[in-house]
């Protein structure tokens, strides 16, 4: 029996199913992914934690 696992969609919480005729998995339509990828982009989304990369002292009087 194929089971039909559906998940909300992470920008408006339309339900969509998980599967190959979901393009746009998990999201719903382009749309709601281009709104995720432009949250990312403005910085209003980010993943905690320390930044990967810090500059030195040193790095500040080379420019």
């Amino acid at each position: 029996m194929n089971k039909i696992t559906m998940v909300p969609c992470p920008t408006c919480k339309k339900p969509v199913e998980w599967n190959e005729q979901s393009p746009f998995r998990p999201f719903c339509c382009k749309r709601c992914q281009l709104i995720d990828l432009g949250e990312w982009a403005d910085e209003e989304k980010r993943i905690p934690g320390a930044p990967a990369w810090l500059p030195d002292q040193d790095d500040e009087n080379e420019y």
